[in-house]
C-alpha cells in the first residue's frame, strides 16, 4: 500500500473523528435539553429608558452570564425613553452570546423598538404594539431636529440587517418619509400591530404568556431563572426614590446651614456628609451623576462657606454658590447630556427642581423651628457654652491699662471682621461690629471688654 493510500486512510480517520465529535456534542445538547436542563432567564424592561434601566440590563446579563443561562427572554412593556441609553443595551443584546427573545407584553415604543430589533426573536400578545421610534424633544414632545432622527435611523436600520429584518421598515418606524408599497405611505410613521408584525417579519408568533412561547418553540422541560435585583441594588434604588433623595437634600443643606451658625458643634456636619453620600453614590453608580456635576457642587458648597468666614458681606461668591449648588442637585438627578436636556422627559425635570426645592425650604424651616430647640437642649448645653458673664454681675475681664475706649486709631490690617489696629504707637487685637474696614482707615474704640478692642470706622 502507497503513501498515498495511508494518507487517505488517516484523512478519512480525522474526518470521522471531528463527526464524531460533533455529533457527541450535538446529542449531548438534546440529552441535557430533553433532562429538562434548559435555564430560562427572564427579565423586565417596564418602564423608561434610562441610566437606570441601562445599569438593571447591564446587571441582568451579567447574572444570566453567571446563572449560565441558556435562553434569555426579555418581558418588556415600554413607551421609550433615552436614545442613548437605548443603544447601550441594544450593543449588550447584540453582543451576547446566548439567545435572547423579547416578550412585547403591550408596547414596544421608541427606544423599545429599538431593543426588541436588537433581539433574536419577537413575541407578541394580542394587541400589542411595537415601532413609533421618532426621536422627540423629552422637554416639550415635539420632533427632534433631523440630526438626531438621522443618527436613531442608522441605528434602527443597522440594528435589523444585523438580525435579518427588513432595514427600511425599521428606518419607517422612524421617519415618516418612508414609502413602502402594501406597509406604509409617506406621512406616516410605521406601528405595527401584532398581526401586522408577524406578516412583516417583525414577530415570530402572537403568545399569550413566558410560557407559551416555550410551549410554541417546543421547550417543554426547562426551568425559568426571575432575574430580581440584590440586596445592594435594592438599597440604592431606594434611594433614588424622589422622596428619599428630598430627605437627603433636606439634612446636606440642613446640616451645613446649622454647622455655619453653630460652628465646632460636629454632629449637624457629619449628618450633612453622611447624607451627601448616600444622595450622590446612587446616582453615580446609575450614571446620572457626571463627575462635572459631583465638582460643581462641591464647588457651590466651597463658595458658600468662603463667604461665610472669609469674604464679608454676601455677594458674589455667595450667590454663585447657592447656584452652584441647587444647580448640580438637580442636574445628578436627571439623564441629561453636559447641558442638553432635548431627551430629558419634562416630568423628570419638574420633579427633580420640585425635589430639591422642598428639600432646601424643609431645611430653613427646621434650622429656625428646631434648631432653637436643640440650643435649649441638653446635650447642647454640653458641647457649647451657653451660659453669659454679664458685668452687671461682676464679671470684667480688661487686660488693658489705661481706658481707651473713645481713642482714635489706624487699622493696620483688614478687619473682616477682626484684624489689628494702631493707637499712639502701640498695637492692639480688635474687631468690628461686622463691618468690612481696609487697612490704613481711621478708627475709633467704642468698647474694649474682653482681650480686645470693638472699634467702628470713622467716616471721613
Amino acid at each position: 500500500m502507497g503513501i498515498k493510500a495511508y494518507k487517505n486512510i488517516i484523512r478519512t480517520i480525522y474526518l470521522s473523528a471531528i463527526l464524531f465529535l460533533a455529533f457527541a456534542a450535538y446529542a449531548s445538547e438534546q440529552a441535557k435539553y430533553q433532562e429538562g436542563t434548559m435555564r430560562v432567564f427572564v427579565m423586565e424592561i417596564r418602564d423608561n429608558i434610562d441610566p437606570r434601566m441601562n445599569r438593571y440590563v447591564e446587571l441582568a446579563l451579567e447574572q444570566a452570564t453567571e446563572e449560565n443561562a441558556d435562553l434569555i427572554i426579555i418581558d418588556m412593556d415600554t413607551y421609550g425613553g433615552a436614545v442613548n441609553d437605548a443603544n447601550d443595551i441594544r450593543t449588550r443584546i447584540l453582543d451576547y452570546e446566548k439567545p435572547v427573545w423579547v416578550y412585547i407584553n403591550n408596547d414596544a415604543a421608541s427606544a423599545g423598538a429599538l431593543i426588541s430589533i436588537a433581539c433574536d426573536s419577537i413575541y407578541m400578545v394580542p394587541g400589542a404594539n411595537i415601532g413609533a421610534a421618532t426621536v422627540v424633544n423629552g422637554v416639550d414632545g415635539s420632533q427632534a431636529p433631523d440630526k438626531y432622527q438621522s443618527y436613531f435611523r442608522s441605528i434602527m436600520r443597522s440594528t435589523a440587517e444585523e438580525t435579518g429584518r427588513d432595514p427600511l421598515i425599521a428606518e419607517g418606524m422612524v421617519d415618516d418619509r418612508v414609502e413602502i408599497e402594501g406597509v406604509t405611505e409617506e406621512g406616516k410613521i410605521i406601528t405595527f400591530t401584532t398581526s401586522e408584525a408577524i406578516a412583516n417579519g417583525y414577530c415570530e408568533k402572537e403568545v399569550a404568556s413566558i410560557q407559551d412561547i416555550l410551549e410554541k418553540n417546543e421547550i417543554v422541560d426547562y426551568e425559568l431563572i426571575e432575574y430580581e435585583l440584590g440586596g445592594t441594588e435594592k438599597i440604592i434604588s431606594f434611594f433614588l426614590n424622589p422622596v428619599i433623595s428630598g430627605l437627603l437634600i433636606l439634612v446636606i443643606t440642613g446640616g451645613i446651614f446649622f454647622e455655619l451658625q453653630t460652628p465646632g458643634v460636629g454632629f449637624p456636619l457629619a449628618a450633612a456628609g453622611l447624607a451627601l453620600i448616600l444622595y450622590l453614590v446612587p446616582y453615580y453608580l446609575n450614571g446620572l451623576a457626571a463627575n462635572w456635576e459631583i465638582a460643581v457642587l462641591f464647588v457651590g458648597i466651597a463658595l458658600i462657606a468662603l463667604e461665610v468666614f472669609v469674604i464679608p458681606g454676601f455677594g458674589v461668591a455667595g450667590i454663585a454658590g447657592i447656584a452652584c449648588t441647587v444647580g448640580a442637585l438637580i442636574f445628578i438627578m436627571l439623564g441629561n447630556d453636559n447641558f442638553n436636556f432635548d431627551f430629558v422627559p419634562a416630568e423628570e425635570i419638574t420633579t427633580a427642581a420640585t425635589v430639591v426645592g422642598v428639600g432646601i425650604f424643609g431645611s430653613i424651616v427646621l434650622l429656625f423651628v428646631l434648631g432653637y430647640r436643640f440650643t435649649q437642649s441638653n446635650m447642647f448645653k454640653r458641647v457649647a457654652l451657653v451660659t453669659t458673664q454679664d458685668k452687671e454681675d461682676g464679671y470684667v475681664a480688661t487686660f488693658y491699662k489705661k481706658e481707651l475706649v473713645g481713642q482714635e486709631g489706624v487699622a493696620m490690617t483688614i478687619l473682616r471682621p477682626s484684624g489689628r489696629i494702631e493707637i499712639e504707637e502701640e498695637i492692639y487685637d480688635a474687631y468690628t461690629r461686622g463691618e468690612y474696614i481696609e487697612a490704613g482707615e481711621k478708627v475709633k474704640v467704642i468698647s474694649q471688654e474682653g482681650t480686645s478692642l470693638k472699634v467702628r470706622a470713622i467716616k471721613s
